[in-house]
């Protein structure tokens, strides 16, 4: 075990507002004294609600942003310095591109450069003495870490979602073998994980993308006239907000006083708006765009419901457990969800929130005419919603979660984070 243990996290980009778990889960080690530091995919953001994040932003090791002879440029450096190590790790990734079933033929110049890349990065991490590695999200990331690892000749672990484990999975048999862990963000994905890799629970521990409750204070619903509904999430075919858009239109179809907005940006978008546009014209649907966590924050003060009506894509992407569903359950909003596997382990349903089948309009219009009715349900559910956030989704309960995986794994010494 390493008392001068230093900790590499990455992901897609370090840091950036569509994923504040990542940059959140960073600052909850750091505030328990591990060192970590951090590697971005793409161009971290700049500009983001903190100085904290802007230095994050600026120190960030940048891969692909820096572009391919930069890259070019540290794979050779590596090979001149470390010849042999650089052989070995480039015959393993020419191995996993040439013979892993899950490597299509579209992808195999892909994982070559991610070895590539995984030597760029080896470079660097080597120059301020990395000794473990972490990546968020298990496909290109998780794949440049498990280079860069072998490179270096430590371990690495990685924490899987959503869209990396279905539609863009790549080598996640060989990721699961190979890392000296993983995390876990449910149960349902420590089953999924050992349905492909026979592996303990130690080596599989459950770790939550928690949200800080001391951060999240609770505010009453407004309660008035109009039963307040807002939804925020990227707008994708698994968020389900066509489904939260024919609600909006059939209640007001049948006089029941609804408001709808919706944050958040892209592809869906256009089909999103003409769908608004085609609505009655007594429905109340508002398309706020691209939306800051600050003005969410806000935005679900406002709210006497949040609902996220997730759902399986016809491609097979589908949520882990949103955090934005975390977040406003820690605001003590009642919620409204999908009834999928993984968010049951978030809400209970009838108890901290209401589940609906996946994409079942009928289902979503009857619940939301039930809660317009019945204003101490909304508060009821959105109490229970805060204590279970409280209870099992608190950011620093499992950071320390983290921690203790990392004592017993190896990676930090028996009194870090304490």
């Amino acid at each position: 075990m390493d008392k001068n243990a230093r900790v590499l996290y990455m992901s897609g980009s370090v840091p950036t507002r569509s994923e504040t778990f990542v940059y959140r889960e960073i600052l909850a080690l750091r505030e328990l004294g591990i060192d970590v530091r951090t590697a971005s995919v793409h161009a971290p953001t700049h500009g983001l609600d903190s100085a904290e994040l802007e230095q994050m932003a600026n120190e960030t090791i940048e891969l692909y942003s820096a572009g391919k002879v930069e890259i070019m440029r540290e794979t050779i450096a590596e090979l001149i310095t470390h010849p042999l190590r650089t052989i070995r790790t480039m015959t393993r990734v020419k191995l996993d591109a040439l013979f892993s079933p899950e490597v299509s033929l579209k992808r195999k110049p892909k994982v070559i450069w991610q070895g590539l890349a995984g030597l760029a990065l080896a470079r660097c991490a080597r120059k301020i003495g990395i000794t473990h590695i972490h990546a968020h999200m298990a496909h290109v990331p998780t794949t440049i870490a498990m280079y860069a690892a072998k490179q270096l000749g430590t371990g690495f672990s990685f924490t899987g979602h959503a869209i990396d484990l279905f539609p863009n999975r790549t080598l996640l048999k060989e990721k699961l073998e190979r890392a000296v862990f993983v995390n876990c963000i449910s149960h349902w994905h420590r089953r999924f994980y050992q349905d492909i890799v026979k592996r303990s629970d130690a080596d599989l521990p459950i770790v939550r993308c928690g949200v800080d409750t001391a951060r999240y204070q609770t505010t009453p619903a407004p309660g008035g006239r109009t039963l307040e509904v807002l939804g925020v999430g990227r707008l994708v075919e698994k968020k389900g907000f066509d489904v939260l858009v024919g609600a909006a239109g059939r209640l007001a179809g049948a006089g029941v006083p609804v408001r709808v907005r919706i944050a958040g940006g892209g592809p869906e978008l256009n089909r999103l708006k003409s769908m608004v546009e085609a609505l009655p014209s007594g429905a109340s649907v508002e398309m706020l765009g691209e939306t800051d966590n600050d003005r969410v924050m806000e935005l679900m003060s406002e709210a006497d419901v949040f609902a996220l009506p997730c759902r399986v894509a016809k491609s097979g992407d589908r949520d882990g457990i949103p955090v934005v569903l975390m977040e406003a359950m820690a605001r003590g909003r009642c919620v409204i969800s999908g009834d999928l596997e993984t968010i049951r382990e978030l809400i209970e349903d009838g108890t901290s929130g209401v589940m609906i089948p996946p994409g079942d309009l009928e289902a979503l219009v009857d619940v939301l005419r039930s809660l317009a009715a019945d204003r101490e349900k909304v508060d009821e559910l959105g109490r229970a919603a805060r204590k279970r956030i409280e209870d099992e989704f608190d950011l620093m309960s499992n950071a320390r979660r983290i921690v203790d995986t990392m004592r017993r794994h190896g990676v930090l010494d028996e009194g870090a984070g304490e």
